[in-house]
């Protein structure tokens, strides 16, 4: 999951099928903790030399190089998609073109900008938990709508995620993220990641819609639009 989430370099090969990559979702709030770990450490070094809101420039963009822009990738291709007004074989089919439209720009300059100014706008005393949980959240997105989807293709990269991530990873996923939040947060976070997890329902349910299942580009935008939501929150009750 690091290797695929990540471009943390970890040079060994672990032979796994199809269902062991699905099952292997269940992680993702731990390889969010480990981004957000990142994310604290840079911020906290940065810092010390920038202005804050230099700096919150800087810990963005550290983040899209530590994941490869992978989920960004996903929310271009989904508002390509989805906000084409074509049939629904044709959204799909626009979902899978390498090429960026009009809609993935405007949706990706619309998040990087919102991510910025959210960071840059809140108190400096709760930034560093930010930085450390916004990657969490981003990712309990993923796990949730993987968890409660159906696959919209016959084939494609996030057929494993939505095929083999069961009740049981969805679950085990579940509590790692109250378990993470509380710890950091205490009883406050517990609130905040219950209301991350329904964010995320909710998210699902609006980009899969129209296609009548989730892809992989799906499980990515609702991961960068979750993280986004869990922003939201943070500035509102943190």
């Amino acid at each position: 999951m690091i290797q695929f989430f990540t471009r943390i370099p970890v040079p060994v090969e672990i032979e796994c099928d199809n269902e062991d990559f699905g099952k292997g979702l269940v992680f993702a709030p731990l390889i969010g903790l480990m981004i957000g770990g990142l994310l604290l450490g840079s911020y906290s070094l940065l810092v010390l030399v920038f202005p804050v809101q230099v700096t919150v420039v800087f810990v963005v963009l550290i983040y899209i190089a530590l994941t490869g822009g992978l989920h960004l990738d996903g929310l271009a291709d989904t508002f390509d998609g989805l906000l084409s007004g074509r049939s629904r074989e044709r959204m799909l089919e626009i979902m899978k073109d390498s090429r960026i439209g009009t809609f993935g720009v405007l949706a990706l300059v619309g998040v990087i900008l919102s991510y910025v100014v959210l960071l840059q706008n809140m108190d400096k005393a709760i930034l560093p938990m930010v930085f450390l949980l916004m990657p969490v959240a981003g990712r309990i997105g993923s796990l949730v709508s993987a968890g409660i989807s159906s696959y919209a293709r016959e084939e494609g990269l996030g057929k494993s995620f939505i095929d083999y991530c069961s009740v049981k990873e969805l679950i085990i996923g579940i509590v790692m993220s109250f378990i993470i939040f509380y710890l950091f947060l205490g009883l406050h976070g517990v609130s905040i990641v219950y209301l991350v997890h329904m964010t995320a329902i909710v998210l699902t349910y609006m980009l899969t819609r129209k296609l009548k299942g989730a892809t992989g580009d799906v499980l990515g935008a609702v991961c960068e639009l979750n993280q986004l939501a869990f922003m939201l929150l943070a500035f509102f009750m943190m």
